[in-house]
C-alpha cells in the first residue's frame, strides 16, 4: 500500500513507540501536522518556543531513559534546536529531532525559511541526515532512533523536505536497523580489567571518580555494590551525582572547581584513582597538570576518543560502565584502608559545605526540599542555583537530578521541568532556578498552565547574574560589568556592589506567575521556605512560582581559582590558600 511521507513519519513514531511528541507546527512542517491531527495514541505538546520544546524533550528522555522526540518547521523553527541539541549531545540524552525543509528543487537557493540545518549541527550531533529520497525515509529515521539511543546516547536529525512529506511510496517500516553499532568488547580489554584491579588491590588510598556514564549506564545498585564490596571512597562529578546515594558513608562529595573540600583533596592525595564514565573536563580537573599527581589513573569509558584526550590514563579501558562494573565486582576483595577513610571523613567534619544557620540561603531551600520530598525529580538551571542545588541535593535511587552539566546551558530548568513532569505525571517535579535563567525561557510557564502541571519552580532571586557575579568580586576587582538583574540607564556607570537605593528588580515574578494562570509565592523570611513548599506541593491543578529573595552577595563555595589545582581552594570560612 502506497502512503504518504507524512504518513509514514506517523507510522514510524508509533513504531518507535513514542507516546509524546513535542512539536511547534510551521509551513514545511504542516504536513506533518496534518498527519498527527486524528493521531490518539500519540501526545503532541505544543510549548511557546522551539528552545523550550526541546529542553521539553530533554528532560522527558533523562527522566524516563525513553528517547524525546521533537519536530519542528524549517529556517527559524530548526534553528531555534541548536542549543537544545548541544545541551542534549553534551550530556548524552538519546534525543530525535524531526525538522521540515524546503522542497528539494529549491534547498541552496536560499529560499524563504530554508537553513542548512544538518550542516549547521553536524559536529553536535551523532546522526544527522536530509532525507533525499522518498524510498529511503523509513531506513533513516529508523537509523536516527538506532543511533540516539546506543552506544553513548546522543541526538539525531531528521531533515525532512516538503516535497518528501507528500510523495506517496511503501508503507513498510523496517522490523529493525540493517546497521548494528559494536558494543565494546570487554574481552579485548580483559587484561586490562586484570591490571586495574591489581592496582585497586595494592591501593592505600584509593577512590573512585564516577561521571554520568555510571547513571546513564544505569549501573548505580552496580556502583554500590563495588564501592561497599570494596570500601573505596567515591567522588562523583556535578553529572555523576546520585550513581551512590548521598548518605552513604563512603560519599565524598562532589569533585571539581565548586567540589567539596573532602572530594577534592581526595583525589589530590590518592594513590589510586578508579574514573568511571567520565570526560575529564576543565570543570573537574582544575590545573590538568597536578591533577591526582600521585595517582595511577584507571579510566574506563564507553567512548574511546574521551580516554587519555583530557587527563592521561595510565590502564584505559574501553567499555560500557555497567559491563565493567559487572567484572570488577567478580574480581574486587575489601581493602583494608580504614585509615584513609578515616582522613577523608575527618576532612569532610573540618570543612563541611555550609552557609550557616542564619537567614534565608540557598541551603536553607534545598534542606527544605530534601526534608518534604521523598521521592522528586529535582531539575535546575545553571549558574549558582545549579551549584548550590548540586552541593545540598540529597539523591538516592527516588530521587534523581537532571541538569545541563557540559553545556551550561541558562534556560534550561524549567522547560526541563515541563518535560519531566510529563514524563512522569506521579512524580513530584521542582525546578530551582535562578532570576536570570527563569527568564530565558519564561515564555514556558504558559505551556505548564495549559497543560495543567503541578511543578513547583523555586527562584532563587538575588538580583544579579550571580556567579558571573561571583567571579568578578573574587576576581575582577568586584567590578560588576552588565551582571546587576536591577539596572536602570539611570544608574551609576560603575556600580561595586548593590545599595539601599537600587532600583526594584524586573519583573515581579509573583505576579508574572499570576498572569499566566499559576500561583505565586513570595519568600522573604527563612522561617516561610518550609510553609510554601508545603503549599505548593498541595497544589495539584497547575504550576506554583516560589521567588525566594536572597543575599544579593551569597557565594557559591569552595571555588578553586581558575588555573590553581583542585586543593588550593578558597574554601569561604577563612582567607588561607590551602
Amino acid at each position: 500500500m502506497q502512503i504518504t511521507g507524512a504518513d509514514l513519519f506517523v507510522k514510524a513514531l508509533k513504531e518507535e513507540q513514542v507516546r509524546t511528541l513535542f512539536a511547534y507546527p510551521g509551513g514545511q512542517a504542516i504536513d506533518l501536522f496534518d498527519a498527527l491531527y486524528k493521531e490518539q495514541d500519540m501526545e503532541v505538546i505544543l510549548p511557546r518556543h522551539e528552545q523550550g520544546l526541546i529542553h521539553a524533550a530533554d528532560g522527558y528522555a533523562r527522566s524516563t531513559g525513553r528517547v524525546g522526540v521533537c519536530l519542528v518547521t524549517s529556517g527559524p523553527g530548526a534553528a531555534n534546536l541548536v542549543t537544545g541539541i548541544a545541551t542534549a549531545n553534551y550530556d548524552s540524552v538519546p534525543l530525535v529531532c524531526f525538522t521540515g525543509q524546503v522542497p528539494r528543487n529549491l534547498i541552496g537557493k536560499d529560499a524563504f525559511q530554508e537553513v542548512d540545518i544538518v550542516g549547521i549541527t553536524r559536529s553536535i550531533t551523532k546522526y544527522a541526515v536530509t532525507v533525499q529520497k522518498r524510498e529511503d525515509m523509513a531506513y533513516v529515521i529508523q537509523e536516527a532512533f538506532y543511533a540516539a539511543k546506543t552506544g553513548k546516547p546522543g541526538v539525531a536529525v531528521v531533515d525532512l523536505p516538503k516535497d518528501i512529506q507528500r510523495a506517496f511510496g511503501s508503507g513498510i517500516y523496517p522490523a529493525e536497523t540493517a546497521a548494528r553499532e559494536e558494543r565494546p568488547d570487554l574481552g579485548k580489554d580483559q587484561g586490562r580489567l586484570d591490571q586495574a584491579a591489581a592496582l585497586l588491590a595494592r591501593a592505600r588510598r584509593p577512590v573512585f571518580l564516577i561521571g554520568g556514564g555510571v547513571r546513564i549506564a544505569g549501573a548505580q545498585k552496580e556502583m554500590l555494590r563495588l564501592a561497599e564490596q570494596t570500601g573505596v571512597p567515591v567522588v562523583t562529578t556535578i553529572m555523576g551525582k546520585g550513581a551512590i546515594p548521598t548518605s552513604s558513608s563512603l560519599y565524598a562529595g562532589n569533585i571539581g572547581i565548586h567540589g567539596s573540600y573532602a572530594a577534592n583533596m581526595a583525589v589530590s592525595g590518592c594513590d589510586v584513582l578508579f574514573a568511571i564514565g567520565t570526560r575529564f573536563n576543565d570543570r573537574i580537573t582544575g590545573s590538568p597538570e597536578t591533577f591526582a599527581g600521585n595517582a595511577a589513573i584507571v579510566h574506563i569509558d564507553i567512548e574511546p576518543a574521551s580516554i587519555s584526550r583530557n587527563i592521561a590514563a595510565d590502564v584505559p579501558i574501553v567499555a560500557d560502565a555497567r559491563d565493567a562494573i559487572h567484572i570488577l565486582l567478580q574480581k574486587a576483595e575489601p581493602l583494608e584502608i580504614g585509615e584513609w577513610r578515616e582522613e577523608i571523613r575527618r576532612w569532610k567534619a573540618e570543612y563541611p559545605i555550609d552557609m550557616g544557620h542564619f537567614g534565608l540561603t540557598p541551603q536553607r531551600v534545598i534542606q527544605a526540599i530534601n526534608d518534604l520530598f521523598s521521592e522528586a525529580v529535582i531539575v535546575t538551571d545553571v549558574g549558582q542555583n545549579q551549584l548550590w542545588t548540586t552541593q545540598f541535593l540529597a539523591l538516592n535511587e527516588r530521587k534523581q537530578m537532571l541538569t545541563s552539566g557540559g553545556l551550561g546551558t541558562m534556560g534550561y530548568g524549567l522547560p526541563a521541568g515541563i518535560g519531566a513532569k510529563i514524563g512522569n505525571p506521579r512524580k513530584p517535579v521542582v525546578v530551582v532556578t535562578g532570576d536570570g535563567g527563569m527568564q530565558m525561557n519564561i515564555q514556558e510557564l504558559a505551556t505548564a498552565v495549559v497543560y495543567e502541571l503541578p511543578i513547583i519552580i523555586c527562584i532563587l532571586n538575588n538580583g544579579y547574574l550571580g556567579n558571573v557575579r561571583q567571579w568578578q568580586e573574587l576576581f575582577y576587582g568586584r567590578r560588576y560589568s552588565s551582571t546587576c538583574m536591577r539596572y536602570r540607564k539611570s544608574c551609576p556607570s560603575a556600580c561595586e556592589r548593590p545599595g539601599e537605593n537600587c532600583p526594584d528588580y524586573t519583573p515581579d515574578f509573583v505576579r508574572l506567575a499570576q498572569s499566566y494562570g499559576a500561583k505565586g509565592i513570595r519568600v522573604t523570611e527563612s522561617d516561610a521556605v518550609e510553609d510554601a513548599l508545603r503549599s505548593a506541593k498541595q497544589n495539584e491543578k497547575g504550576p506554583v512560582v516560589i521567588e525566594f529573595i536572597i543575599d544579593r552577595e551569597a557565594n557559591v563555595m569552595p571555588i578553586v581559582p581558575p588555573g590553581k589545582p583542585l586543593y588550593e581552594m578558597i574554601t569561604g570560612k577563612e582567607n588561607l590558600w590551602r
